[in-house]
Order: structure tokens, then sequence, then C-alpha cells
């Protein structure tokens, strides 16, 4: 049940954006597990989230990888740009910043993902592009 439930939560927070205490309500009789093994499982992953984020999260990895190749200046960076701090969303809506333990792409450290996109090798200059990038798409998107 609770291998189930992940991809249930996972189904869940694509199409609402995040895991309120209703749909973890509702969604407990469906996996045959209760509220509270579902909130556990849901705080367990670092990609489940039990708070609204913005439309786009970005996951900064900190491992020490990332760490020792830049990560701290890269999640600095960032923060600039947005104009927020780790676990913040902009006020847009649009960005919502989170550090996690690892991306598993220790090899091109250090290393952030969008959506399901990984990106790698960054530097400053490369994550301002990825910014960009991400808010022309999503302004492009409001259009259509």
């Amino acid at each position: 049940n609770r291998e189930a439930a992940v991809d249930v939560l996972k189904t869940l927070q694509s199409h609402y954006g995040w895991l309120s205490d209703e749909l973890l309500e509702q969604a407990a009789p469906l996996v045959g597990l209760s509220p509270l093994q579902l909130d556990e499982l849901a705080t367990f992953y670092e990609m489940l989230y039990r708070r609204p984020v913005g439309k786009r999260v970005i996951h900064v990895c900190d491992s020490i990888s990332c760490w020792s190749l830049g990560g701290e200046s890269l999640l600095a960076h960032l923060c600039h740009e947005l104009g927020i701090q780790p676990g913040e969303t902009t006020s847009d809506g649009l960005f919502t910043l989170l550090p996690c333990c690892c991306l598993g792409n220790c090899g091109n450290a250090p290393t952030l993902m969008i959506g399901d996109t990984l990106h790698g090798n960054l530097t400053a200059e490369r994550a301002t592009e990825i910014l960009e990038t991400e808010r022309s798409v999503a302004t492009e998107t409001q259009r259509h």
C-alpha cells in the first residue's frame, strides 16, 4: 500500500500543486492507509510538498559535491535573482526555491532541478539564463 500511496500522492500533487490535509484525508481510504500514514510519507520525501509552492519549484542540490563546487554561491545567487530566501516563493507565485540533499548528479556539480529537468555544471550566469527561460515559458503558457 505504501508504494502505491507514493504514486497516488505524486499524481495528486501533479494535479493540485501540493498535498493539503484535505487531500490526504480523501486519499487515505483509496490506498488503505490512514491520513497520518500518508502525512508520514509526504513529509519523508523532499519532492512531495505539504504546503503551497510556486508553479516552478527550483531544487538546489546541497550535497557535499555540489557544495564543494560552488553550490552555496549558486543558492545565494538564486536568492538574489529571485528576491527570496530558501523555502520561499516569489511574490508572483512562479518560483519556489528549495535546497535538497542530493539530486544524484554529482559528476556535474553544482546542480539544480526545475520540474524534471536537471541542470548541471552551473555558473551564476547559466543559472540566470535558466531563470529567464523558465519565466519566458511561464509567460507564454499563461497567454495560451
